[in-house]
């Protein structure tokens, strides 16, 4: 066949060129692309790596109903449905910066990796002192009910530990500073928001901070298969501290034998142990059940 001639046959080759000629002149460019997308993501990551952060529906809902100061807010974009609706309204009533980003960058700063779509700034966590516990529990005219968390690591238990402390009216949770997870976002997603209610005193010593309780009136009580009684044959309705122990290893050695008595939690299956999170809600409504009976 001959080849088109002139400026008719110029114009005829310029449209039938392909842009690439192989498949091997499509990687160079490819390889930038994900390149500068990895680039992108890493860029953001350390943008917001040192900021506290809350992530998810109901936690930033909660922190917007209790008033903790909100930096900025990000909602990922398609995202403005349901409770989005509400977050973005009560942000813009308090003068809140809302940011609309692309998802891609939002889960890039999600620690999670379950933002629902809305990621909040917020600032620090406040610890309290334990003294600021028992205080809460005299104001409030009521026996001191707190919750000793010795060595948690698993952040969802510690979240479920302070949404079902905050349901079943303790006035404060003790952690430790030292090998124990502290109030981070996934805490926070965990807990449904309960994070921004509750009283938190992170303290150097376990075994010191009970017997500073015990100095206060304060009785000790331990969960573990050993106890001597079942937690419900127990008297759980004076001033109480009920220590829960580590996921693994339960109570450490010291703590155990600086509580007053110990109680077990009946095991009827072939497993023989509860997560943390579980075992501390059945004995913490136990000790609410008995109060509201005793009146």
């Amino acid at each position: 066949m001959n080849k088109p001639a002139g400026k008719l046959g110029k114009e005829r080759r310029q449209t039938e060129r392909k842009p690439y000629k192989t498949d091997d002149d499509r990687k160079p460019i490819a390889k930038n692309i994900i390149k500068q997308e990895k680039t992108e993501i890493k860029e953001v990551n350390n943008a917001y790596e040192d900021i506290p952060r809350l992530e998810g529906r109901n936690p930033v809902l909660e922190a917007l109903k209790s008033g903790r100061t909100i930096e900025k807010l990000y909602v990922a974009k398609g995202s403005l449905e349901g409770s989005i609706k509400q977050i973005i309204s009560m942000a813009r009533e308090k003068g809140i910066v809302i940011n609309e980003i692309d998802r891609v960058k939002m889960d890039a700063m999600s620690e999670t990796r379950s933002h629902q779509g809305v990621i909040a700034n917020v600032s620090p966590y406040t610890y309290v002192e334990v003294e600021d516990i028992l205080n809460f529990a005299a104001e409030r005219n009521e026996k001191p009910f707190i919750v000793i968390l010795d060595e948690i690591y698993d952040p969802h238990n510690l979240g479920s530990i302070i949404r079902t402390a905050d349901a079943s009216g303790v006035h404060g949770i003790i952690i430790s500073k030292r090998r124990a997870v502290g109030l981070t976002p996934a805490v926070a997603k965990a807990s449904a928001g309960a994070i921004e209610y509750a009283k938190v005193a992170k303290v150097t010593n376990i075994s010191q901070t009970i017997r500073q309780l015990k100095d206060k009136g304060v009785w000790i009580v331990g969960t573990d298969a050993d106890g001597e009684k079942s937690y419900y044959e127990s008297d759980l309705t004076g001033p109480i501290a009920l220590v829960v122990g580590s996921e693994g290893e339960g109570m450490g050695k010291l703590v155990k034998e600086s509580c007053d008595f110990i109680v077990n939690l009946p095991m009827k299956g072939n497993i023989s142990s509860l997560n943390a999170g579980v075992a501390g809600a059945i004995v913490m409504y136990e000790i609410l059940r008995q109060r509201i009976l005793k009146g």
